[in-house]
């Protein structure tokens, strides 16, 4: 299906409209608990993410970057990988976390600036987030590679913001999984801004989808809005890399509702106007229409999946803030498997600088 909607014609794979109506043809025609577990996914993201921005505000949290308008594409793409497949994540991507199965708890952790907290459990095949635009893409390449020379049969898979599209990693990394024809997924989550510049002035490309055909693979521009579309480009271009098809750029068009992070304001270079257009396509109302014509959602139901949502957050918060902060070894540990003296004289002078209380 990804070969019909050619990235060079403008062409933008869509399931669903924005009244939630299925194209003809295109509905992937998954199964109703399939669905629901799909918007559950959505809703439980949406309100951890507006509890993650209330508890930055009360200084229970560190600055924080905000998911809300990428429920689907994030819920989309982590709904369609294995548990098999790697994810190498950026600093968005609380759904894609929480679909594969990562404790809210651990993720609220990191957020609280405890390293602990990206302490992946086991079972999950999940690198740390990347703060540093892009670099997690040669790394994901890298995966690819050791994958493919160990026969494994799996997907890698990196997600990151269209902005990464203009540093070197990005290229690099692309050049590289075309050349050997890698199993990986690209994933750019189209959002319009890096930071405060404008998709405009990121790249004169018509689509960010059209830089795969430079390095010899097949890119398609996604309505990211749309977790059925983002979950069968997906799909499918995972079954591609995992066997042999080699490596996809998908491309998310979507929209960042809310600042690029807490310490941002995003006010000062968009207009109301241009959100409140966005907000017209919010991915959980455009679902839960789909969800209503086949039966799938009403009132009553709503109230059990916001309920559950809410029981979750208020845990995994309760479960976070009680866990022991972070100390001064944590901040020199984990990087060498035996500690140079001159770190080790760091540590030291850093702790005698310190009260007591906070050694």
């Amino acid at each position: 299906m990804i070969e019909r909607f050619d990235p060079l014609k403008g062409e933008r794979l869509r399931v669903l409209d924005e009244d939630g109506q299925a194209v003809p043809g295109l509905d992937p025609n998954l199964s109703d608990d399939l669905l629901r577990t799909l918007y559950e996914r959505m809703v439980q993201t949406r309100a951890a993410d507006a509890k993650a921005l209330k508890l930055q505000r009360q200084g229970r949290l560190g600055t924080y970057a905000p998911s809300v308008g990428h429920e689907a594409s994030q819920v989309g793409l982590a709904s369609a990988m294995s548990r098999d497949d790697w994810f190498f994540p950026y600093f968005r991507d609380l759904g894609t976390f929480l679909t594969l199965g990562y404790p809210l708890a651990d993720y609220y952790h990191f957020w609280m600036g405890n390293e602990a907290g990206l302490r992946t459990p086991d079972g999950l095949n999940i690198f740390p987030i990347s703060i540093p635009v892009a670099s997690q893409i040669p790394q994901a390449v890298g995966a690819g590679i050791a994958a493919k020379s160990r026969k494994l049969g799996i997907a890698v898979v990196t997600t990151f913001g269209d902005g990464a599209t203009s540093e070197g990693d990005f290229h690099e990394g692309l050049n590289f999984a075309g050349v050997f024809r890698t199993p990986n997924v690209f994933v750019c989550i189209n959002n319009q801004f890096a930071i405060s510049v404008p998709r405009s002035r990121q790249s004169a490309a018509a689509t960010l989808a059209q830089k795969a055909i430079a390095y010899g693979f097949p890119g398609v521009q996604v309505d990211g809005n749309d977790v059925l579309a983002v979950f069968a480009a997906t799909w499918e271009a995972l079954a591609v890399a995992r066997s042999g098809g080699g490596p996809t750029l998908i491309e998310a068009y979507t929209y960042r509702m809310g600042d690029h992070t807490t310490s941002d304001d995003a006010a000062r270079y968009r207009t109301k106007e241009e959100v409140q257009q966005w907000e017209r396509r919010d991915p959980l109302a455009r679902f839960r229409l789909y969800l209503g014509r086949k039966g799938l959602w009403d009132e009553a139901y709503e109230k059990e999946v916001q309920a559950a949502a809410s029981d979750l957050v208020e845990k995994s918060v309760a479960e976070a803030e009680a866990r022991p902060p972070a100390s001064v070894d944590d901040i020199f540990a984990y990087t060498y498997a035996e500690a140079p003296p001159d770190l080790n004289a760091q540590r030291d002078e850093l702790k005698a600088s310190l009260p007591e209380g906070r050694r």
